[in-house]
């Protein structure tokens, strides 16, 4: 197999055969293959978790059952809510202005 890598890749891989860290490229390339196997590995893990953590909401939430909750049903759902309190508007500040002619 023949694999085509950037210059500043293969300097990297280089650096490291040369450094003592692999005793060959194809072993390099072969320990980069098996890292990206594991990011992807925990990358399926991490969305199946996901998957799992909005099944979840979506069991407890007040609208399980609804095809279409009304503008009713949320007004009431929000009223209900033990974070009712907590504002969802954004914090604005004021911004700085420079003396602008027209």
């Amino acid at each position: 197999m023949v694999v085509h890598l950037a210059p500043d890749q293969e300097a990297f891989l280089l650096q490291r055969v040369r450094s003592g860290r692999f005793a060959t490229m194809d072993e390099a390339v072969r320990e980069a293959v098996g890292l990206l196997k594991e990011q992807e590995a925990g990358n399926i893990a991490k969305l199946a978790a996901g998957r799992k953590s909005l099944a979840q909401l979506f069991a407890e939430s007040p609208f399980r059952g609804m095809d279409s909750p009304s503008g009713a049903d949320l007004v009431a759902a929000m009223q209900a809510s033990p974070y009712k309190d907590i504002s969802l508007e954004p914090a604005r500040d004021r911004m700085p202005v420079r003396d602008v002619t027209f």
